[in-house]
């Protein structure tokens, strides 16, 4: 018998390769079609009693040479392989995708543009505390332009004992002061049954980093039609923020925007740690439009200018920072509110680089 030479072994195993890949393509069809079912089911991506069940029956017809060790090591790459198609497929499907919608998503907020050509700045105080202190920080922020003005009336506090907002009344004033000086107002909501009421006086809902994965609270937001501002959460990958807004968006209200308040890291030199990247990756990954909070993300009044710099430099559709008449006597957030001189000396400084 002759033996075979090693080219015409390699042609063999050439041969091979090509029936095996194959095989893989035809295993991939079949895994996309499965993801399909469990997306339609609900059903958990990843199932270890099945892997478990599939291994133990590959071990039971291995006959060598691979040992049942590696015959292991070999299909778990493949199951892990086809498990990242599942959620590859599944990532491009969702409607807040750039590849479900490949243009930009402008959120209209009245007559004002959000994730236009042009960003945006948005201030105002942490908490609304009374009708006089909103009122002079409305009239501060309107004397230099900006036309959109935010302040909490519920507040999520990491202490019960803390302020936590004047609720109803909060919103009351914000709806009274926006009237007076023609500005449009943002406010976070806590509680599901309170969304409807607030777009009477409202003009964008903010949904906090707290609340990133209250999906009854998403759930509500998306039965509405009011602008809705989503913070990333505290400790939230970008795949679960993507995923907090597809539960807003799902339920029919397309008016969503995201906003980048820094995420908690084990460095203590800022609040928390503004995670710039997630700028361009947001942009990228969906076509919503990003905003980034710097306030909250870094808690420093003196990196406020280059951080927002930054943040439009990597394609941010606006900036949002916290103005105080008197931060010393704030309510909430003391330390990292601006004052009226501090504030007009910050937008300047921003508006100085020419990305706002």
């Amino acid at each position: 018998m002759t033996t075979p030479s090693l080219e015409q072994l390699r042609n063999k195993l050439n041969i091979i390769n090509h029936h095996l890949l194959e095989l893989l393509s035809d295993r991939a069809r079949v895994v996309q079609e499965i993801g399909d079912v469990k997306e339609n089911q609900g059903t958990p991506k990843f199932d270890p009693v099945r892997e478990k069940e599939m291994l133990s029956e590959l071990v039971a017809a291995n006959k060598g040479p691979f040992d049942d060790k590696t015959i292991q090591h070999l299909f778990k790459q493949i199951f892990q392989a086809s498990l990242n198609l599942q959620e590859s497929e599944h990532k491009k499907h969702l409607l807040v995708s750039r590849n479900k919608q490949k243009e930009d998503t402008v959120v209209h907020i009245g007559d004002v543009a959000v994730g236009g050509s042009k960003p945006l700045m948005i201030a105002g105080p942490c908490s609304v505390e009374s009708y006089k202190q909103v009122r002079l920080v409305a009239k501060a922020i309107k004397d230099t332009g900006i036309s959109v003005m935010r302040g909490g009336a519920f507040k999520p506090r990491t202490s019960p004992y803390d302020f936590q907002g004047l609720g109803i009344e909060g919103l009351k004033i914000l709806k009274e002061v926006a009237g007076e000086f023609g500005l449009k107002t943002i406010s976070e909501i806590v509680d599901p049954r309170h969304i409807e009421l607030a777009s009477e006086y409202i003009d964008v809902i903010q949904i906090g980093a707290r609340n990133m994965q209250n999906f009854e609270l998403l759930k509500a937001a998306g039965e509405v039609r009011t602008p809705i501002l989503l913070k990333r959460g505290l400790a939230a990958t970008i795949d679960e923020f993507l995923h907090a807004a597809e539960y807003i968006v799902s339920r029919g209200n397309t008016q969503v925007m995201l906003i980048e308040r820094g995420i908690r890291t084990y460095e203590k030199a800022t609040r928390n740690t503004l995670d710039i990247s997630a700028v361009p990756i947001l942009k990228q990954e969906s076509h919503l439009p990003v905003l980034v909070d710097v306030t909250h993300s870094t808690g420093r009044k003196d990196i406020l200018v280059p951080c927002a710099k930054a943040a439009l430099a990597a394609g941010a559709d606006g900036i949002m920072v916290e103005v105080h008449p008197d931060p010393a006597t704030a309510l909430s957030d003391a330390a990292q509110q601006l004052n009226i001189d501090e504030f007009n000396r910050f937008y300047s400084g921003v508006k100085e680089s020419g990305l706002l």
